[in-house]
């Protein structure tokens, strides 16, 4: 009698096994693998509609905050006030910097006598001039009337101070320059031997756009006593002090006037490599035979 094994399985049942098997593997996991490499648009759509909220959010919030920050920035006067005779805290308190509070300051020595006048002040922002232009008023509005206008314009023009010349005393008379620019001044026109031109004083240390255009009208230029350097005399030392050359620039200079035996001309000292045309430009005043 042949026995028979109780956990027997034919072939063919463990081929139908399988088959089952991987029908099954096949249903479960075919629609994940498409849903992974087949991305829904309206999930792209979705996102991108939030992507666009969000930076729209964004920009309001922003918005909201920078007005707000501006509505804070400045504070309307307490009550009404003459700008002539403000001061710089409280020029400060409404808004301004103690810098922008300083250059007002200086426009009012001068004399505030309309809205017109404070709103050409380029230290007062648009945004606070709206705020104070209502709580003004001008003192000195009112003028008497002029008989003589030849005398009227004569008095309005600024009394001039020649630059080359002036004492620190007289220079601090300008408004706008105090004591330090006014010391400033002087110490680079020693090293320059004399301003040949204003815009010269844009090199005076710390002087800038701002502060230039505040004290030109007030300012004239002599040439008279300029003080010029003897090119056949001069030394290396003295000669490199000046503001416009240099150590190697004085020895070039200085190396040619040996192999020349002298310069005959001021000219010549383009011959050097480190004295291009500019440099001459600037130089040709300050020097001479």
């Amino acid at each position: 009698m042949k026995n028979h094994d109780n956990f027997y399985v034919s072939k063919r049942s463990r081929q139908g096994v399988y088959a089952l098997i991987c029908i099954a593997l096949f249903i479960v996991f075919v629609p994940r693998l498409y849903e992974l490499v087949s991305p829904s648009p309206k999930i792209f759509i979705e996102a991108k509609e939030i992507d666009q909220l969000k930076t729209a959010y964004r920009k309001n919030v922003f918005k909201g905050r920078s007005n707000y920050a501006k509505r804070l920035k400045y504070r309307s006067p307490p009550h009404a006030f003459d700008p002539n005779v403000y001061s710089l805290k409280d020029w400060m308190h409404l808004g301004l910097s103690e810098k922008q509070a300083a250059v007002v300051i200086r426009y009012a020595t001068r004399g505030i006598r309309s809205n017109e006048e404070l709103s050409k002040i380029f230290v007062i922002p648009k945004a606070l001039f709206e705020r104070i232009k209502d709580s003004t008023f001008y003192v000195n509005a009112i003028r008497e009337p002029v008989k003589d206008k030849s005398t009227s314009a004569k008095k309005s023009l600024p009394i001039l101070v020649e630059v080359n010349g002036a004492t620190q005393e007289q220079l601090e008379t300008i408004p706008g320059v105090g004591t330090f620019y006014a010391k400033n001044i002087i110490r680079y026109r020693e090293r320059l031997g004399g301003f040949v031109r204003k815009e010269q004083l844009l090199e005076v240390w710390k002087m800038d756009e701002s502060k230039y255009s505040e004290i030109i009208d007030f300012i004239s230029i002599d040439l008279g006593g300029l003080r010029k350097i003897n090119l056949n005399t001069v030394t290396a030392e003295e000669l490199k002090a000046h503001p416009y050359l240099n150590w190697n620039m004085a020895n070039s200079i200085l190396k040619i006037r040996t192999r020349k035996g002298g310069f005959k001309s001021v000219e010549e000292i383009k011959e050097s490599i480190l004295v291009n045309e500019e440099v001459f430009i600037k130089l040709k005043p300050y020097v001479s035979l």
